[in-house]
Formats: structure tokens, C-alpha cells, sequence
């Protein structure tokens, strides 16, 4: 089933997750992590499917895209196991995880560039978690004015969906609602040679299978 994302409650909290793919890691040039790398992006940065993704050229020269499986919360979750993981899901969509690389490694840690508001859209609805019984079986790519930058698999996440919802769950309550993005893919803007970062009238796309395409326009002011 498709659901709007205006029919969940709004999210408590978006939880993301850093380097959970190997080779984005390595494009980074840092090792990966042993444990889930969680950050927030804070819920003013959230919008949605056909929305502008929109901030100040004052702000950041090195806005970078970055396609995720998003996972929505269905039932409060505490200390979940990891086998009862998925049963905690009510669905997924796509997100696309926007990041001013230059206050993100200006400040050397995540929080700022993460979560100017309009850096987490979220869309174009929420399948429900009964269409995907597995969601490290999804392919998933960002394409930036037509042409394609990312293209992997959901399979090749160092840590799982339901190992995220089960060390998320272990020292914050998963509320439902609440959001995990589940980290990116190789081929982000500031790795490549040279680095491509959005600019004014950029279309992104963030194409995730069985979900669909989620769409939007950049406005640089």
C-alpha cells in the first residue's frame, strides 16, 4: 500500500546513519565504522516530493545529495531484538540525506550541515512494510539533472535495517513516526574528481525500487 506521509504522525526524531555502505566509506578515504554511526537531522529539514531544496549561497558553496532507504517507525520500539526488528516497521520511502559538506566538515561534526530546513526530503509516499519483505533487496540511485551519480543496492549496507532499528532501539526509544535514514551509497558529489555539488535549478532524483522517485528542484538564493 502507498500511504501519504501526511497520514503518520510527524516524526519525534530523524535518525541517520553515517558510512553504512563499504565503498562509500572508502571514497571517504576512513575505515568503516564497527558500530551504527547515528546522527540526527533535526525535523525542520524535512519536506517533501516536488518541494525545493533551497538555502542562502552565503551559507554553503558545497551542497552535496545523498540517496537512502528511509524506514518509518509503526510501534514504539525499546530495546528491540534484532529478529523482531522488522516487525517494528510500518513502512519505507525514500530520502535524500542533503549536506553542506562545508559546515559539515567546518564544524567536524554533523548536526549544522545536515539540517538546514529543506535538507531531508522525504517522499513521494510510504510503502507499506508488507510490500517489502526485504529491504536489503532494493535497488537504489540518485540521478542530478537526468544523470545517473549513485546506483547500488540496499544489499550492500554494512548494517542492516533491522540491526539499525535494534541498536537504534537500545538507548533511545523509537517513537512511531519516527525516521531512520539508512545511510548512502558510493558516488556522493564531494568524493568525485572534480566534486559536483547542486546548484541553482538542479532537478535530484532519488529512485529506490518497489518505492518510487522521489523529486526535487534546487533553489540557491
Amino acid at each position: 500500500m502507498r500511504v501519504p506521509l501526511s497520514e503518520i504522525a510527524p516524526p519525534s526524531k530523524v535518525l541517520a546513519i553515517g558510512l553504512n555502505y563499504a565503498d562509500h566509506a572508502a571514497e571517504t578515504g576512513v575505515t568503516p565504522p564497527a558500530n551504527p554511526l547515528i546522527f540526527v537531522k533535526t525535523n525542520n529539514s524535512i519536506c517533501g516530493d516536488g518541494d525545493t531544496i533551497t538555502w542562502a549561497s552565503a551559507d554553503s558553496a558545497q551542497v552535496d545529495y545523498e540517496a537512502e532507504l528511509a524506514v518509518v517507525i509503526g510501534r514504539r520500539a525499546r530495546r528491540v531484538s534484532e529478529a523482531d526488528a522488522l516487525d517494528y516497521v510500518f513502512g519505507y520511502t525514500c530520502c535524500n540525506d542533503v549536506s553542506a559538506r562545508d559546515a559539515q566538515f567546518g564544524d567536524q561534526q554533523w548536526v549544522r550541515g545536515k539540517s538546514f530546513d529543506t535538507f531531508c526530503p522525504l517522499g513521494p509516499w510510504i510503502v507499506t512494510a508488507d510490500e517489502i519483505p526485504d529491504p536489503q533487496a532494493l535497488s537504489i540511485a540518485c540521478r542530478v539533472n537526468g544523470e545517473t551519480l549513485q546506483n547500488a543496492t540496499t544489499a550492500d549496507m554494512i548494517f542492516g535495517v533491522a540491526q539499525l532499528i535494534a541498536y537504534c532501539s537500545r538507548f533511545m526509544t523509537l517513537e512511531v513516526g519516527d525516521i531512520i535514514a539508512t545511510g548512502t551509497p558510493p558516488g556522493v558529489g564531494f568524493s568525485r574528481k572534480p566534486p559536483i555539488y547542486l546548484k541553482d535549478g538542479d532537478v535530484c532524483e532519488v529512485d529506490i525500487e518497489k518505492i518510487g522517485v522521489l523529486t526535487n528542484t534546487v533553489v540557491v538564493y
